[in-house]
């Protein structure tokens, strides 16, 4: 069945022209700064210095445009590393798959559903902010060592596949999902710069939450054996589907080992499911979620009704869906724990109301509360083994 296609307004059009070219220029001031060497290239022949952020290429690394691709380092003062699987969107089908973000799509709320490529822009969204922000000593993790790995192919970090697709200019293009193949290199990065962390935390955001249960083994197996304190955050990684495995199969073409643990519309928990038999206690379990989530209800709402927006009663849904979900993580293991929150959103296009998508790269981490305690602090504890929920009185059923 195909979608129906809306035309654009003029007004839209105008918004969405406005909204490119203030991306355009957010882009050329982090281009500028990058030119003064406000963020170096990494070099593989000399050691990184603490404290500084780098670039690291990844020529084998492909973007989701066929553009380059490149992961980020910090040399922190400590031994604990923190690996990050980045979100930026997804995209699980033809239609959605010609529709990547702009900045101008964004501000006119029209279908935008992934990254394609990694413009200057999305340094914005990787490095200097929330748990990254390496500046902020009231971030716990401030001198941990991190590994970045960037994200924009639409597939969850574990696709596999070049696929064809009709751009919204009638044009045949090609998505290359790459997500597995980038994460990979990135991971080479990671072993040969930090071998032997004393603690492992590997945190995704958005679409990156889905990737922490898909990737988590591999990570542990392949790349940190010996590392036996091992700490595992989802942000935000709530989106059902009724086709993710066709998707996973058909259209990313990840390994079978991703889509036979695929058994249900939510993959993230068939992913700690069966990544909790196999492991149990080796990881300890985290997952987080504002309750009434603006993008990840306005993607749902896409799936359901064919409408790119959010409204009360799409996130009413959320909210029950998240309801369930966190009650499904507590039967995998009594030791998974939560950090719910309800900062509300300022309006945008995209719809009305409804909370924060995700808090682990923003500049909330380390100051806004839920039950009086900010992510950054929760985390942080939760990795020093002190395990606890936060936030669990907002999803308690409303009353009269």
């Amino acid at each position: 069945m195909s979608k129906k296609v809306v035309p654009v307004s003029r007004g839209k059009k105008i918004v969405s022209m406005m909204g490119d070219g203030i991306e355009n220029k957010i882009g050329k001031t982090v281009q500028n700064r990058l030119e003064v060497s406000d963020l170096d290239i990494f070099d593989p022949t000399k050691e990184p210095e603490e404290m500084r952020w780098y670039r690291v290429p990844l020529p084998e690394g492909i973007s989701g445009d066929g553009s380059g691709y490149h992961t980020y380092i910090s040399k922190g003062r400590s031994n604990d590393l923190c690996i990050i699987l980045s979100g930026g969107g997804v995209a699980w089908n033809e239609y959605t798959a010609a529709r990547p973000v702009t900045g101008g799509k964004v501000a006119a709320g029209l279908p935008n559903f992934y990254w394609n490529n990694l413009r200057p822009f999305t340094q914005l969204m990787n490095i200097n902010i929330g748990i990254t922000n390496t500046k902020n000593s009231s971030n716990p993790f401030a001198e941990w060592n991190f590994v970045v790995v960037t994200y924009a192919t639409g597939d969850f970090h574990i696709g596999n596949s070049e696929f064809s697709y009709k751009s919204e200019d009638g044009e045949d293009a090609i998505l290359h999902f790459s997500g597995h193949k980038n994460f990979q290199e990135a991971m080479k990065v990671a072993v040969k710069l930090f071998p032997k962390p004393s603690r492992l935390l590997v945190a995704g955001n958005s679409a990156g939450a889905f990737a922490v249960p898909a990737l988590a083994g591999e990570i542990a197996d392949d790349y940190y054996p010996e590392c036996s304190d091992i700490t595992l955050l989802s942000d935000s990684g709530q989106l059902l589907y009724k086709d993710w495995k066709k998707t996973a199969r058909e259209v990313w073409k990840a390994d079978e080992s991703f889509i036979s643990r695929l058994h249900s519309d939510n993959p993230t928990v068939d992913w700690y499911e069966t990544l909790y038999l196999k492991y149990g206690s080796r990881f300890r379990y985290l997952y987080a979620s504002s309750i009434r989530d603006y993008l990840l209800s306005s993607y749902y709402n896409d799936i359901m009704t064919r409408q790119y927006k959010t409204d009360r009663d799409v996130q009413q849904a959320f909210y029950e869906q998240l309801v369930f979900m966190t009650g499904q993580l507590k039967r995998i293991t009594e030791d998974f724990h939560f950090y719910i929150f309800d900062w509300p959103m300022l309006p945008l296009a995209v719809g009305k109301g409804g909370t924060v998508h995700t808090a682990l790269k923003e500049t909330t981490f380390a100051s806004k509360k839920s039950d009086n305690i900010t992510m950054a602090d929760w985390l942080m504890d939760q990795v020093k083994g002190n395990m606890y929920d936060t936030g669990m009185g907002l999803l308690m059923p409303e009353i009269g």
